[in-house]
């Protein structure tokens, strides 16, 4: 979808049009779980996103701004993208996106271990995993 359509003027409409397929959320995932990824990293996710999937949902997350790329130090030919801070800000989302699967299905322990302190302070653990995500 067009950076300027919108579907309707529902708030939650308009953030599932830009966020809101399996294959968007999980490259937010993996930039948050490893703040910078080439091309090849999104491949080697378990999942197994086709390269013709990734490239059009890594367009798309660049055209909302969720995403930017930038040159890789070490080759020309590769590219990184990180999180810009719109896409940062997605952090409240997908701790409760984990916290809801938590309840209906099995996470990894060291999710589980994230949960746990998010539930003790969910503020400062918002805040301190924004700063982090914000360093890169």
């Amino acid at each position: 979808m067009n950076k300027n359509q919108k579907r309707s003027d529902c708030p939650i409409s308009s953030s599932l049009d830009i966020w809101g397929d399996k294959w968007s959320l999980l490259i937010v995932r993996d930039l948050m779980d490893s703040r910078q990824c080439t091309y090849g990293d999104f491949l080697k996710s378990p999942e197994k996103i086709a390269t013709n999937i990734l490239a059009s949902r890594l367009q798309s997350l660049e055209e909302f701004e969720i995403i930017e790329k930038t040159e890789h130090p070490d080759s020309k030919r590769k590219m990184f993208y990180k999180l810009t801070p719109k896409g940062v800000n997605m952090v409240p989302i997908m701790i409760e996106i984990t916290a809801w699967a938590d309840k209906y299905s099995t996470i990894p322990k060291e999710r589980k271990a994230m949960l746990k302190e998010y539930k003790k302070d969910k503020e400062g653990f918002i805040k301190t995993a924004i700063k982090e995500l914000k360093k890169v």
